[in-house]
């Protein structure tokens, strides 16, 4: 029997898991956050980086062999994994089902684990200014954006050379 469709599933499963670390490093990023440690959240979001590079090659692998597949069916590329699944074997489409539903899924928890990571240390700069001067040598002060929250001002005059270049 033919099982073409075996490396889509080991992009799939590698994409699944690299996603779980990322999640993993969001979670201790809010540790890190909760525990005042501003050496810790900025190595940790240097980790988050990283992953996230990880997993724009897991992407890519992934439409790759999503690709090589579809051209084994003979259909166009690019095509969708879910375009191919009722051309898969009938023993294969549970399995890409369940995997492109945990993938989907995981997308989403990211974006909101990414989006409540940003509040979060945006109210530990308010409440822990010294996270902000530690890579900045100039004077800065708290203000209010155009959205009425509370911001980081730098105090350093901004000359026409140095805003635009």
């Amino acid at each position: 029997m033919n099982h073409a469709w075996e490396p889509v599933a080991e992009t799939l499963r590698t994409e699944i898991a690299e996603y779980g670390r990322l999640i993993q490093l969001f979670e201790e990023q809010r540790n890190l956050i909760r525990g005042a440690d501003p050496e810790g959240v900025l190595r940790a979001s240097d980790a988050i980086r990283s992953q996230i590079a990880v997993l724009d090659h897991c992407r890519r692998d992934r439409e790759r062999e999503v690709e090589a597949y579809a051209v084994a069916l003979a259909r166009p590329a690019p095509a969708t994994l879910r375009s191919l699944l009722p051309l898969m074997a009938p023993e294969a489409r549970p399995l890409f089902e369940a995997l492109v539903a945990e993938l989907n899924s995981l997308v989403h928890r990211v974006r909101k684990d990414g989006r409540r990571d940003r509040r979060l240390q945006a109210c530990a700069v308010e409440r822990h200014p010294e996270v902000v001067r530690r890579p900045r040598s100039e004077p800065f002060a708290k203000t209010h954006a155009a959205e009425g929250r509370a911001a980081v001002a730098s105090l350093r005059p901004t000359t026409l050379t140095s805003a635009a270049g």
